[in-house]
């Protein structure tokens, strides 16, 4: 297997990919794909192994990782997971970050993006750029992932090609710390929406009417959306592998979005009934269920 190089033939960033799980490997796989010179991290070794049989290059450490790229890239579960990885022993930080970039696509607190990207910078000079993502595996997989991102716009714009080979909209939204505030914006309305559609599919079954045809129904009305054609059939049909996202990931986003809310003196109680769901559906269907398992709450026994 190719070992991470200091080489750069092609005169073009080194790019750098750390957490190969449900986003970041087919991530991945469109930066290899598009001929990306990409070197991959992960904690568990199994799930770099198929990536390096596709030609992505292997880093021993996050340290390594950041040591033979210029762009980072980082996807992984929430804000103690970034730490562990920037700040943990042989971390990003402790590699050499003067006109380096760490792009982190990991959903955390605003706070906790603009607090590491401080450290970050004081430790060893790398640029930071939060860019959450939104559009689940599917979109991961067919590259129509929407990016929202904080940080200077100059290094916004280094790394737009890059992510373009990864999602369809890649958009500035101020500083750092701002695209994590529109990733809970976005959250408010995909959890709303999970919890709203089950509600409606559960109707319908109930009612006696065939809730697979909703999506064909309502299209092109007011109820149209892409939750709807996309998260109603899997509801239904009981499609849950692989997850568009786990329970205790939508969870985590909405009780971040309660802190900011409390934090802004901002009324959420649509998100906060959601967030409340969830945590139910948590208990009931476990931490790492499909969210989409949140319509299985009203199942009722017959």
């Amino acid at each position: 297997m190719a070992e991470a190089s200091n080489t750069n033939p092609r005169d073009v960033d080194r790019l750098g990919y750390l957490g190969l799980g449900l986003m970041g490997t087919p991530m991945t796989r469109r930066l290899l794909q598009a001929g990306h010179q990409v070197t991959v991290w992960n904690r568990s070794e199994s799930k770099v192994t198929p990536l390096a049989e596709a030609g992505a290059r292997r880093a021993v450490t996050p340290r390594d990782l950041l040591t033979n790229v210029d762009i980072a890239f980082m996807c992984v579960t929430d804000a103690a997971a970034v730490e562990e990885v920037i700040f943990g022993p042989e971390g990003l930080a402790a590699a050499p970050g003067a006109g380096k970039l760490v792009v982190d696509f990991s959903s955390i607190h605003p706070d906790a993006a603009r607090d590491l990207a401080k450290r970050l910078k004081a430790a060893n000079g790398a640029g930071w750029i939060d860019a959450p993502v939104s559009g689940g595996t599917k979109g991961a997989e067919e590259g129509t992932l929407a990016i929202m991102a904080g940080g200077e716009a100059d290094e916004i714009e280094r790394v737009r090609p890059y992510v373009l080979a990864m999602a369809r909209r890649f958009t500035h939204m101020g500083p750092t710390g701002a695209g994590q505030t529109t990733k809970l914006c976005n959250q408010v309305i995909v959890g709303c929406a999970m919890a709203v559609l089950a509600e409606a599919t559960r109707l319908a079954v109930n009612a006696g009417i065939d809730a697979n045809r909703l999506p064909e129904a309502l299209a092109g009305g007011f109820a149209d959306s892409i939750p709807l054609q996309l998260f109603v059939p899997r509801m239904v049909q009981g499609i849950h592998s692989p997850p568009l996202g786990h329970i205790a990931t939508m969870l985590k986003d909405l009780d971040t979005v309660a802190d900011v809310a409390q934090a802004t003196s901002t009324p959420v109680p649509m998100a906060s009934l959601a967030g409340q769901l969830f945590r139910l559906a948590k208990v009931v269907r476990g931490a790492e269920a499909d969210a989409l398992e949140l319509y299985k709450l009203s199942a009722v026994e017959r």
